[in-house]
């Protein structure tokens, strides 16, 4: 039922892949996954997803085997014609699914360039927790999944990007992606860190209290650390701007505070399998809940792997 997409990298990029459900919102997500798509040059493909077999419990309507994809049908209908009237040119795909909507989109993750999810994420079935389908997407995906919140996502919001740097811990997926979309939209990149304050240098005074991005919590300007790295990943990505700022307090609140000031943040996820996969990272997995703009979470490959 549903058309299989040859692996990205096999005869070119796989499509940008949005999962949506039938609620109200469900127009800010798929907007949202257009303009990414568009913006790419590649394919949208829209699946909704009917549980199949059904929970103990379902409605009889839905026993027929025909009654889930018809479903899936009807409510892809309207999204798949505003994606093309607000994008002409945008090639866009329908899927009707019948399954477990967050197995079929990390499924489909091995395939595609992008997933695209709403917050809520109940994934074509109303009977599943608030947010377990985008959680789960966002933590097993194998491609990049950006968590848009449809009632919080400005729409125009700052043109930057944001994404956490842990000196500590530095793995080059979030960087790249990060530095990639900023170029993608024009964007300015920030590269935030968190922690104690770094002690600035003779020639660089720190920041008089109180002063900090847009108004929230104190900011110095990293000596070395951050601005070295900035300044490496310049060379490959010369027309982006970029500046670097360290924040007092932990990280994940930075991340959440710097949101209000984005259009994107982004995180990366630990990169593990099997259970242990199923720990995002406590900043990543904060930020992911809390942040008000829409959420990048990159996946990152285990050391070695």
């Amino acid at each position: 039922m549903v058309e299989q997409d040859p692996a990205p990298g096999a005869t070119g990029p796989g499509p940008v892949l949005v999962g949506v459900d039938d609620a109200h919102d469900q127009q800010i997500v798929v907007r949202h996954a257009a303009a990414e798509a568009a913006r790419r040059g590649l394919p949208l493909h829209i699946l909704h997803a009917v549980e199949w077999p059904l929970p103990a419990g379902a409605s009889e309507i839905y026993r027929e085997v025909s009654a889930p994809q018809a479903q899936a049908a009807a409510v892809l209908a309207p999204f798949t014609a505003q994606a093309h009237a607000e994008h002409p040119g945008l090639n866009v795909v329908a899927e009707p699914f019948a399954g477990r909507p967050a197995a079929a989109l990390v499924d489909r993750s091995a395939r595609v360039s992008l997933v695209v999810v709403g917050h809520r994420g109940t994934g074509g079935f109303p009977r599943l927790p608030l947010g377990s389908v985008s959680w789960q997407v966002a933590t097993h995906a194998e491609c990049p999944v950006i968590v848009v919140r449809p009632g919080r996502t400005a729409a125009h919001p700052p043109h930057r990007v944001v994404v956490g740097v842990d000196p500590a811990d530095l793995p080059a997926e979030p960087l790249r992606f990060a530095f990639a979309e900023a170029a993608l939209r024009g964007a300015e990149l920030t590269l935030l860190g968190a922690g104690p304050r770094p002690q600035p240098s003779a020639a660089e005074p720190a920041a008089p209290a109180g002063e900090g991005w847009e108004g929230r919590g104190v900011l110095a300007r990293t000596p070395g650390g951050l601005e070295d790295l900035a300044t490496a990943w310049g060379h490959e990505y010369p027309n982006v701007t970029v500046t670097t700022r360290h924040v007092t307090g932990p990280p994940a609140t930075a991340l959440t505070e710097a949101s209000h000031g984005a259009e994107l943040v982004v995180v990366g996820s630990h990169g593990r399998t099997g259970v242990r996969r199923a720990l995002l990272g406590s900043v990543s997995a904060e930020v992911l809940h809390t942040a008000v703009c829409p959420v990048a979470v990159v996946p990152v490959r285990p050391a070695g792997g």
